[in-house]
This record gives structure tokens, sequence and C-alpha cells, in this order.
């Protein structure tokens, strides 16, 4: 099944209105010009650009399983923002920020997902636990949802703690079939009973073809990795190998997750 390829817009940041201080990277609220407000993941926060690629990658893939994900943007954000920024940690922060940065549409009035008061289908909860464990996702925990509830449905947010071996391009090859342990801590892991469904119905969807077009619009800037010598493309290459090489070998982390769901009853 050929999936259409991503269409991100560009917008510009015309107003920066809060930072959000319980996320350690700081992602803040800011209105764009295209008239949205946008919660922004900055490139200069701590883990860097990797890990709005994570974001990126993360959150369109999720659409390939009819999850739904709040509209991403590349947005702008000008030196002078820096510089009308009385806060010093913020300054620095958009000061290393300027260029392009990864915008995440603002679900307004949204509210934390709560396992015990939100209910979620079987169905819905084994994509989830799936798609996370494929992208190695250690953070959507019962301490950390980054689920929402808007509108009586739910909405995933935050990749970006995923495919975590990117920090370390040397050992890629030797996660592709690593159980991913960290899935016994996930929020859905006892709601995940049709991971197989799952699995037989829509691995098709992730082929080498609908993979690449995802990871064909991230901005080369953002694969550029000091004191490396991959190309932008030989960086994508290494995204599109892992992922295409570890849904052929699913069968790995569906077992793991079904040791750690039996432990857990």
């Amino acid at each position: 099944m050929k999936i259409k390829k991503p269409e991100i817009r560009e917008v510009n940041i015309i107003r920066y209105v809060q930072p959000f201080r319980e996320g350690g990277s700081l992602p803040a609220l800011v209105d764009a010009d295209d008239g949205f407000s946008y919660v922004i993941k900055f490139r200069g926060a701590g883990q860097g650009k990797k890990a709005l690629v994570a974001e990126l990658i993360g959150g369109e893939l999720a659409r390939f399983l009819g999850l739904r994900m709040p509209e991403m943007v590349f947005a702008e954000l000008d030196e002078s923002f820096a510089r009308m920024e009385p806060d010093e940690e913020i300054q620095d922060l958009l000061r290393f920020s300027v260029g392009k940065n990864l915008g995440v549409h603002f679900l307004n009035g949204a509210l934390t997902f709560d396992p015990i008061a939100d209910t979620v289908t079987a169905e819905e909860a084994s994509k989830i636990v799936w798609l996370d464990a494929l992208l190695m996702n250690v953070d959507r925990t019962a301490r950390n949802t980054n689920m929402l509830i808007w509108h009586k449905e739910l909405w995933l947010i935050d990749h970006g703690a995923s495919l975590y071996f990117h920090h370390s391009w040397d050992n890629w090859k030797d996660q592709v079939a690593k159980p991913f342990v960290q899935i016994k801590d996930h929020v859905l892991l006892r709601k995940a009973t049709r991971l197989r469904e799952i699995d037989q119905q829509y691995r098709g969807c992730f082929s080498k073809e609908n993979i690449q077009s995802v990871l064909s619009v991230i901005p080369d800037e953002w694969l550029i990795d000091e004191g490396r010598d991959l190309s932008p493309d030989g960086v994508r290459q290494v995204y599109a190998d892992f992922l295409i090489q570890r849904i052929a070998q699913s069968e790995v982390f569906i077992q793991q997750i079904e040791h750690e769901r039996e432990n857990s009853i």
C-alpha cells in the first residue's frame, strides 16, 4: 500500500508566548504567521536536532497506523527573538535555535491522558505499543504518557525520545534485532492484546517506499552531524535500513511485549 508523501508546511514564528517548564528541553508555545499556535521543539535544546528528527519520523509513522497526531510544521525562528528575551536560559536556547525548528499544532484545551480515568480500545493500544516498540520510544510511561485527550479522542505527542540509537551511530545494527526491554513500563502495555493482528494488518504500510517518503522531508540541515562523514542522504539511509530491518524482525519485539504483558498481569 502506497502512502502519500507527507506535506510539511513552513511557517514563521511571530510571537514567543511561553515556555513549558515541565519539559526538560524547554519547548514553548508560539504564534505563527499562519494564524495558528504551535508547540515548538527547538533545535538548540539538549538533544538537539536528533530529537526533532525522531519527532518527525515518529509522528508521521504514527499516521501510517491511523493514529491521531497533530499537524507538524517547519517553524522558522528569527535571531531577534533571543535579543528580546530577558530570561538568560531561554535567551541561550533561542540563540542556538535560529533557523528551522519543528512545530506541533497546539491542541487548545486538551487534557493529559489519564490511564485510570480515560479509556482506550485494545486495537488502539496495540497500535501504539507496537509502534513504540518499533521506534524504541522510552517515553510513554504512566509518569509521562505523552498522550492527550482532545475532543474526546486520543492524540499522540512527543516522539523525541525514539530511535535513541542515533545518539551513537556506531551500534545501530546491533539495535535492530534487540528486544525493547523498556516496553515493560509502557502505560498501555496491559491493554495491548491485539499485537499480532496489528502487525499482520499494518506492517505492509511500512514499506521501503513509504518509509523513504517520510525520511525525504527531513531537512538536510537537521541530518548533518558534526564529526561524522555521513551525508544527509547517508543518514536517511541508516534510518531507512534500521526501520525496514526492524519491521522484518518484528517477532522479536512482539515476543518481548507478550512476555512483559504476562509478567504484568
